[in-house]
């Protein structure tokens, strides 16, 4: 059986509630649930149990000091100019964030996952879009270009495995990484 699994920072619920105010109300505007919203330093599909074994205990040595990460700044991806996603940018290319997700990426690496050659550009999801013009959302980013949600405290990443649904992804934590503590859902069956 293969998973789709992914490695987050999640966030503190204050900032998510603050982020889910945020929403416009817009057709087309699929706005992320608050338990949904996190930062993805990784997205590995179709995995293998015994690559997964692997990539949890790549993943468990990974060592780092916590950090404050700013989260402002909203934006859209855009496919053939029409939004497709509207995120909330972090960090400004901070270094612990960039050195955590560079560790991230050699620890899926060591367990045989191919890596990700697109750029990491990391984000938030805040939304996903279906059949909205640029111009139905172009006040809501003009208002919100410079959105400060404050800060948070990184001081754990987890991984998750997502099943989708129709109702929507379910996320189940396997495995937690806490400056040099490790939790992991297997050791507690």
């Amino acid at each position: 059986m293969r998973k789709r699994l992914f490695v987050a920072i999640d966030l503190p619920d204050s900032t998510r509630q603050l982020l889910a105010g945020l929403d416009p109300r817009i057709h087309g505007v699929r706005w992320t649930q608050t338990d949904q919203m996190h930062l993805t330093l990784g997205f590995f599909g179709g995995v293998r149990e015994e690559v997964e074994i692997k990539l949890r205990e790549k993943l468990s040595a990974i060592g780092f000091g916590a950090f404050f990460l700013n989260v402002n700044g909203v934006g859209v991806f855009s496919a053939k100019r029409a939004p497709k996603i509207i995120w909330i940018g972090v960090g400004k290319a901070h270094p612990h964030l960039f050195q955590i997700h560079q560790r991230v990426q050699e620890a899926a690496l060591a367990a045989g996952i191919e890596p990700e050659l697109r750029p990491w550009h990391p984000h938030i999801t805040l939304a996903r879009c279906c059949d909205v013009s640029t111009q139905a959302l172009r006040k809501f980013l003009q208002t919100h270009a410079d959105f400060d949600a404050g800060m948070i405290r990184v001081e754990v990443f987890h991984l998750y495995s997502s099943n989708l649904t129709p109702a929507g992804p379910i996320h189940i934590r396997e495995l937690t990484v806490h400056s040099g503590a490790v939790s992991d859902r297997r050791a507690l069956l």
